[in-house]
């Protein structure tokens, strides 16, 4: 039996129907395969950056920016034996003959992408278990292939490892993962909020749906991991997830197609009249002025409701304008007309509205210091909504056309373009569409 009796119809970025009357529970973090699955390959999936490796080798560039080691240097052909580096890099990771170790090349030979044996991990309590597994492996790979001494060795590892163990991560290094090192992270459960939504957007090639979807699942699944999902505020965060995150009941898409020529408003008096057709929310009383107040007997629905809003919101505006700077705009007057407009509370209860003041200050006014593309849940000026900020951010940097100097594509370089190869994180409304259309039986 399920838990909630909530029925979903799920739909692609295409707005074509997946599956009909599927129970909330079938898209939760907990029991969803492909999520189950993403979250995995976000622990498992490493890249080596093999041209910057080989440019930093010739150069004694090592260890992060402004710092090169004189008189040193390494001219070795990494991309040019990509092939060679690949097969034995497998080889040092493995674990067993028949196990899931994978070493793709992509790029030409410019990048590797690693799948780490999920072996490791299950011995071991830490996700960084594939950032480590494959620098050493790394190391050990090329100074067996191409004969380094040991005078040069040294210079080996401060390429591939970066300035660690001088920094708790490994600051200019060439190996990298998805994932900060957990001495980053703002508290417990935050590594998948700690994604910056550059990753997103260039990881599902700039497809604002699946953007905002990738972005929604990981804040939401974190949500659980950080036990904000417990007792009645789990269902919260599964409509939060459905409705706004992976466009359920095809309300994101039809909110946008509705509104492509419209305005932030017009996505408001839309969203208020869904609800109201719905029976999510109903007038309760009209005043003397003539101004309805609206009630509802599920909070978390109209919550839901309104996030879904929210992202169509951010997709008008930010899609007319080919813009990401839109989006704290966008967060603080969405939340503002549809109070006004319902008497309601806005998204998440305020906490969007409040993140939008706290964003348009920070990149902005009068700090101005940074662009969407920095933000990611684990920020200090973004953590405080929980599920409902992040995808519209990932949405808005997936739409922008090139508007700003500190593109995603600057930001995310070689890790967003690899993992992009992984269809479950380049696809995620799909893929977990057709799995919670498999498992809707079982719940």
């Amino acid at each position: 039996m399920p838990r909630y009796p909530d029925k979903i119809d799920l739909y692609d970025d295409r707005g074509n129907l997946v599956d009909t009357n599927v129970p909330l529970e079938a898209i939760s973090p907990l029991l969803n395969p492909a999520i189950k699955q993403m979250v995995q390959l976000i622990k498992r999936c490493v890249v080596v950056d093999l041209e910057g490796l080989e440019k930093a080798l010739a150069t004694g560039a090592v260890g992060g920016a402004r710092c090169i080691v004189a008189g040193r240097s390494l001219k070795l052909d990494l991309v040019a034996n990509a092939e060679a580096i690949a097969d034995k890099l497998a080889e040092c990771i493995r674990v067993k003959p028949d196990d899931d170790t994978e070493v793709k090349v992509i790029r030409g030979g410019k990048t590797l992408l690693v799948y780490v044996p999920s072996t490791r991990f299950e011995a071991g309590v830490e996700y960084t278990t594939g950032c480590t597994t494959v620098a050493a492996g790394l190391c050990y790979t090329i100074i067996e292939m191409f004969n380094v001494d040991l005078f040069d060795a040294d210079l080996i590892h401060t390429a591939v490892w970066g300035r660690h163990p001088q920094t708790v991560d490994m600051l200019g290094g060439f190996v990298k993962m998805l994932l900060a090192m957990p001495q980053a992270n703002e508290g417990p459960g935050y590594a998948l909020r700690n994604v910056p939504v550059a990753h997103l957007a260039i990881i599902t090639r700039k497809n604002a749906m699946n953007a905002a979807a990738l972005a929604s699942i990981l804040e939401h699944t974190a949500a659980f991991e950080m036990g904000d999902a417990i007792g009645p505020f789990e269902r919260l965060h599964l409509l939060g997830l459905a409705y706004q995150g992976l466009n359920a009941n095809n309300m994101v898409y039809d909110l946008v197609k509705e509104n492509g020529n419209g305005t932030l408003g017009d996505v408001v008096r839309s969203t208020v009249r869904r609800a109201v057709e719905d029976g999510v929310i109903r007038p309760l009383k009209k005043l003397s002025s003539g101004y309805t107040v609206y009630t509802t007997d599920d909070l978390p629905l109209w919550n839901a409701y309104a996030a879904a809003g929210l992202m169509a919101g951010t997709m008008v505006v930010c899609g007319a304008a080919r813009a990401m700077q839109h989006i704290p705009s966008v967060m603080i007057y969405f939340n503002d007309l549809i109070e006004r407009e319902t008497g309601l509370p806005g998204v998440d209860f305020g906490r969007v509205a409040g993140t939008g003041v706290e964003m348009s200050f920070f990149s902005h006014s009068i700090y101005g210091g940074g662009n969407p593309v920095v933000f990611h849940g684990n920020h200090i000026v973004t953590r405080h909504s929980k599920g409902f900020v992040i995808p519209c951010a990932a949405a808005a940097v997936a739409l922008d056309a090139g508007t700003v100097g500190f593109t995603p594509e600057r930001v995310s370089g070689v890790v967003g373009e690899a993992l992009g190869e992984v269809p479950l994180l380049r696809e995620p409304l799909k893929h977990v569409a057709q799995a919670a259309s498999q498992i809707k039986g079982e719940i």
